[in-house]
């Protein structure tokens, strides 16, 4: 068994010695034949290379389909990456476009409250509404403008649209407003064209009800509401809403002001106007002393004829 084995491994020694030999010989044939600068061994490898290289069209299959294979993984890693800058940059273009949002509703508030025709003896201060303390009970806003602005108890609110409410609480720097859906909220009105007398009275809904109509059969679904200026709390001629027929019955108003969306607010500045008894005084003002003892000048003129 031993010697079988022997006999085995001393059989296959000298086949690889020839075959190591072999290939030692023909990769030096092959070098030499290729180094040989003959134009007759020039043709002899031309014919060979025509005749060898095309048969080994199938040993390149794999390196061919591995280098597809690999750019095909770099294609796709330079695709993941382009589509994550693209995300990124999708997700900036929203935020941007947000703030093209922002920035555009509120350029066409500041435009709708310029669109606003007032008294001219009218002022105003626009405030931004910080806050919005609404409930089911109160009804109410906070502005940034408040006593350093010059801002006091009383005065009316305005969006671009109408009338919102009115100042109630002004501290340093912030002030209250009171919306008109408040509870606490009444305003006399004049109801347009019919020229019928109401008060406004809030109730927390969004169309407060109109009591004390002076004649309802003579007001009609879609007329003005506009502030009347009675008791001198409200400016006279400001636009509350229109009327509109309630689910009850009773006639309520349509605001004109966006209470869902109020982000700027007008106060206007209702001040006192002067009174002038003497219109001369404007161009040359009374001399400083006693008053002239009327008729003395008429004395002395007499006394002098």
């Amino acid at each position: 068994m031993a010697a079988d084995r022997n006999a085995q491994l001393d059989y296959a020694r000298p086949i690889r010695r020839i075959l190591f030999g072999g290939t030692i010989l023909f990769l030096m044939a092959l070098f030499a034949l290729w180094r040989i600068d003959s134009p007759r061994v020039e043709r002899f490898r031309a014919a060979l290379v025509d005749t060898v290289i095309p048969s080994f069209d199938w040993a390149l299959v794999p390196v061919t389909r591995m280098a597809e294979l690999i750019e095909g993984f770099q294609s796709y890693a330079r695709l993941a990456e382009q589509n994550q800058e693209l995300r990124r940059e999708l997700r900036q273009m929203k935020a941007w476009k947000e703030a093209a949002l922002q920035l555009e509703q509120e350029n066409a508030k500041l435009l709708d409250l310029n669109k606003v025709r007032l008294d001219p003896k009218l002022t105003y201060v626009t405030g931004v509404v910080m806050a919005d303390s609404g409930s089911p009970f109160r009804q109410s806003v906070l502005l940034n403008v408040g006593a350093r602005d010059g801002i006091l108890d009383g005065w009316a609110t305005t969006d671009g649209l109408g009338l919102v409410g009115r100042i109630s609480g002004v501290g340093q720097n912030t002030s209250r407003v009171i919306l008109l859906t408040d509870s606490n909220s009444r305003v006399p009105v004049t109801i347009q064209p019919s020229g019928q007398r109401a008060v406004l009275a809030g109730d927390n809904s969004a169309a407060p009800p109109l009591d004390f109509v002076e004649d309802p059969a003579q007001v009609r679904p879609g007329d003005r509401v506009v502030s009347s200026g009675d008791g001198g709390v409200f400016p006279a001629g400001l636009l509350v809403g229109h009327v509109a027929m309630g689910r009850d019955g009773r006639l309520r108003a349509r605001l004109a002001a966006e209470y869902d969306r109020l982000e700027f607010l007008r106060v206007l500045r209702s001040h006192a106007n002067e009174v002038i008894r003497d219109p001369g005084a404007l161009v040359a003002p009374a001399p400083i002393g006693p008053d002239p003892v009327p008729g003395a000048a008429l004395g002395t003129e007499a006394g002098d004829g």
